[in-house]
């Protein structure tokens, strides 16, 4: 393992997702406040995911072709560009003027997030080391995923908390100005010191190929939209306005919950390679397997939560409870999606399949996005919840024509064909 590499890799990885996160919630509660709808502030984000989506499809093949460590720097100056450009919004301008201008500034973010992501969790396939026994190199895939994805989601939750206080501390420009200064020594730092050629194919990728995958790469990237989508479309918009808004929760409190919920979403996704275990005599459980069966325990989380909430029945410890319950079976189906793309994929081809995977991601957040908005207008929560309980359904069911390639867990001894 480049212990060395992978360290600068996740460094700048998590330096980028504070502010991500910070962002995401300074936006969303500034704008609220300035009196934008639910709709309104849906659309704020839009061009942030649409813009993911292109960025996880063209950034895999140029990753390929230049190199990981030129895409991981490109995402950490648009992002340090997008918090200036945003920090000289006004409320003295007209509404039409500040949307275009917001979702401009989004959409630099949105190429920045994904363009950083895809570097970062590519970068893991190649730091892992290819002369080992297939078995040993499997596990410490898995290990090293789980751990880069389940830390980046804790402290993203760390971004949603500090996005509210500062906003209530500093107030809107001057966060963004005080995050855009952190970004900016992360990005000198890893300038200096990272690996220059880690990510490069040996063969030239023709742009065609962007578009040629596996069948298992097609099913698994399907499965991820429907996956994401189904987190998005209550937690983007629905829930922080319900929080600031039903419960009457003030800013720094809702950031906190946003928090707590991501960060605790973390650690279980840092933890997936533990809590997915063989059963005792029967081998190590596929990845295959284990993405179906933590996918339909995801459901009966998700409809359990929709019903106490329609009929009434205790709705805020429901809320509340049952989130956190839906956020750690959540990161576990995440974390082994994320170590099924990688293990689906070979070191050369890696950045392009991560990219489209991470397409299909971003197009689940872009609709997830725009549903929880629209949902939220029209049928509140518990319409957000039912509409997540349908995704989450289509993603485990898409699990099922997967192969049941092996899944490394601790203690195992071999992969199960």
């Amino acid at each position: 393992m480049d212990v060395r590499n992978y360290s600068l890799v996740t460094a700048a990885y998590w330096g980028f997702t504070i502010t991500d996160g910070a962002l995401r919630m300074l936006v969303l509660l500034y704008f609220h406040e300035e009196g934008y709808t639910p709709v309104q502030i849906a659309f704020l984000f839009l061009l942030y995911e649409f813009c993911g989506i292109l960025t996880n499809l063209l950034g895999g093949w140029i990753g390929s072709r230049v190199g990981l460590k030129i895409t991981l720097f490109a995402g950490l100056a648009l992002q340090i560009v997008a918090l200036v450009m945003l920090s000289f919004v006004s409320p003295e301008w007209v509404m039409a003027l500040s949307v275009g201008y917001v979702m401009a500034s989004q959409a630099l973010s949105g190429v920045a997030k994904d363009l950083t992501k895809m570097s970062s969790k590519s970068a893991v396939k190649l730091l892992i080391p290819s002369k080992e026994e297939v078995t040993d190199s499997e596990r410490r895939l898995f290990k090293w995923v789980a751990l880069l994805t389940g830390s980046k989601n804790a402290l993203k939750g760390v971004g949603f908390f500090l996005g509210g206080v500062l906003l209530g501390w500093l107030g809107f420009a001057e966060s963004l100005w005080a995050m855009a200064g952190g970004l900016a020594v992360i990005f000198v730092s890893s300038l200096i010191w990272l690996k220059a050629d880690i990510g490069k194919a040996k063969t030239k990728v023709k742009f065609t190929q962007l578009f040629s995958k596996s069948r298992e790469i097609n099913i698994l990237s399907t499965a991820r939209f429907f996956l994401f989508g189904s987190r998005d479309v209550w937690f983007v918009v629905g829930l922080p306005i319900f929080l600031y808004e039903v419960l009457g929760w003030s800013f720094w409190q809702t950031g906190a919950f946003l928090a707590a919920w991501v960060i605790g979403y973390g650690f279980v996704q840092a933890s997936a390679p533990i809590m997915v275990r063989s059963k005792p005599g029967a081998g190590s459980e596929s990845g295959a397997k284990a993405a179906l069966i933590w996918g339909v325990i995801l459901f009966v989380v998700t409809a359990a939560i929709a019903v106490a909430v329609e009929f009434d029945f205790y709705p805020h410890v429901a809320i509340l409870g049952g989130l956190a319950l839906f956020g750690l079976v959540f990161a576990v189906n995440s974390a082994v999606h994320s170590y099924l793309i990688l293990a689906y994929t070979d070191a050369d081809q890696v950045s392009l399949n991560v990219g489209f995977y991470y397409m299909a991601n971003a197009i689940g957040r872009l609709v997830g996005t725009l549903l929880s908005g629209a949902m939220y207008l029209w049928a509140g929560l518990p319409g957000c919840l039912w509409v997540s309980a349908g995704f989450v359904l289509a993603a485990a069911l898409l699990t099922i024509p997967l192969p049941r390639k092996a899944l490394p867990v601790p203690g195992a001894t071999a992969p199960v064909a």
